[in-house]
């Protein structure tokens, strides 16, 4: 069960990552270039570069916002004055 437990956490980890709204922009456009391209019977083959691409705009200017930016360096700067942290987690061999 714990394999099962891994495994399903690493695809969510992969897959929703730090921002699950990227996720689900992604989704969207597959789902309407499936709907255009099933129902409709367009060729919406260039549909899904344009919502990758709107996603990576949109987390580039979320990553690099001064707020953004500020929130990242509070961050760090807290990270250096609170104690380590205790020894990483282990993982199953095998």
């Amino acid at each position: 069960m714990n394999r099962i437990k891994a495994f399903g956490a690493f695809w969510y980890d992969f897959v929703i990552g730090d921002d699950w709204r990227l996720a689900a922009l992604v989704v969207v456009g597959l789902v309407l270039t499936a709907v255009l391209t099933h129902v409709a019977g367009v060729n919406a083959w260039w549909l899904l570069p344009v919502f990758v691409f709107a996603a990576l705009v949109w987390s580039l200017h979320k990553a690099t916002t001064s707020k953004s930016l500020a929130r990242m360096a509070s961050r760090v700067t807290d990270r250096r004055s609170s104690p380590a942290p205790g020894p990483p987690p282990s993982f199953p061999a095998g």
